[in-house]
């Protein structure tokens, strides 16, 4: 139970910006317990999101609360995932052999920089005509769903980092706890379950191929993705 509670914790600490449960430290049997929580977390920054919004929603016109949603957003999880998006983007333009070294850069390119630009651009645009905002938790959920996903069956390509951690800590029963919890919650929602998976197979099928694995860059990098196609499905009546 301390070890569950510690990995609860660090996953908090690892995925928000929130000021609480800061751990620094990972110790030794609490990472594949953070990678756990990984999709409640997620769940819990929607229905913060949602929560803002409902509290908003009569007092702020609809295109200007939605930006407030997106800024919020980004600001509730750090720009942690962004930052990985833009640097695996920047990794994609040089040769594979020197992709990981570039994505590593603490320095973000020039066309890393345009593309999460452009990412974000989309993203606030999809939100500033949302309305089911009931559904961003559901959409925070599974995007580190495919997280956990992607750490516990595909291979790891760096050395060092948090995601070594994870990937040698995450057993099959917390992966298995995972996709129950994450099942039960979505069970009205299966086109989005479904959609989730095959948006991580074909990240999956792109990166196995031009690097042999994942890194902690792709696995933000697969967190964004899935959240802004899901939120343009959602836009598109798919998973209505």
């Amino acid at each position: 139970m301390k070890n569950l509670l510690k990995g609860f914790a660090l996953a908090v600490s690892m995925m928000t910006s929130i000021p609480f449960f800061k751990v620094h430290d990972f110790y030794k049997g609490i990472n594949g317990y953070a990678a756990l929580f990984y999709p409640l977390v997620g769940l819990l920054l929607g229905l913060i999101l949602w929560g803002t919004h409902s509290l908003l929603d009569t007092r702020i016109p609809d295109l200007h609360l939605g930006i407030i949603i997106f800024v919020l957003w980004v600001s509730l999880t750090g720009a942690l995932h962004l930052d990985g998006y833009s640097d695996t983007i920047d990794g994609l333009f040089v040769h594979k052999d020197r992709a990981i070294e570039v994505m590593k850069d603490p320095n973000t390119g020039g066309m890393g920089m345009i593309f999460t630009v452009t990412f974000l651009i989309l993203k606030a645009s999809s939100l500033a005509v949302f309305d089911a905002f009931y559904l961003l938790p559901i959409v925070l959920l599974l995007s580190r769903f495919n997280a956990v996903l992607a750490i516990y069956l595909f291979p790891y390509i760096s050395q060092n980092g948090m995601g070594t951690l994870a990937k040698s800590e995450l057993k099959g029963t917390q992966v298995i706890a995972a996709l129950i919890y994450v099942g039960i919650l979505c069970f009205s929602t299966l086109w989005l379950f479904a959609l989730s998976l095959f948006i991580l197979f074909l990240v999956k099928s792109f990166f196995i191929k031009r690097y042999g694995g994942f890194s902690g860059d792709i696995y933000g990098f697969t967190i964004e993705v899935t959240e802004l196609v899901l939120l343009n499905a959602i836009l598109l009546g798919i998973a209505k």
